[in-house]
């Protein structure tokens, strides 16, 4: 068996918004409530666990979403009807932009908790 990343938990003040947030933003399903953990599952498998913690508990973390052009384009159109601030840079001091690493397109926005979360069309280091 190869080694694969197969979960994650992602500390949130409220385990059901922090999912419906990324889900929605990112065109995904939210799982059924198992224990303390509310899923969100990618195409890849990889299910990110969110779990609520007290706010002062939160350390932010980066979570990078592989997507197509296609993915891209609903998810900053759902982005912008929201009118969830989003950047072109890590930094945060890009607002409004988007950036075009690598011939393709991303963007960084904060999820409920204070993440880090970017979506981006092409994987880094790719030169094609």
């Amino acid at each position: 068996m190869s080694v694969e990343l197969n979960h994650t938990i992602v500390h949130s003040l409220d385990n059901h918004a922090s999912a419906e947030f990324l889900a929605n933003i990112l065109g995904l399903e939210v799982g059924e409530a198992w224990g303390p953990f509310v899923p969100v599952e990618t195409s890849n498998g990889v299910t990110l666990d969110f779990a609520t913690i007290p706010g002062e508990s939160i350390v932010m973390q980066h979570y990078a979403f592989l997507i197509s052009d296609e993915e891209f384009d609903a998810a900053f159109a759902r982005i912008r009807e929201q009118g969830v601030t989003y950047y072109a840079d890590p930094h945060l001091k890009q607002p409004g932009e988007i950036n075009h690493h690598y011939g393709g397109r991303g963007l960084y926005f904060l999820d409920p908790a204070g993440h880090g979360m970017e979506i981006i069309t092409r994987p880094y280091g790719n030169e094609e």
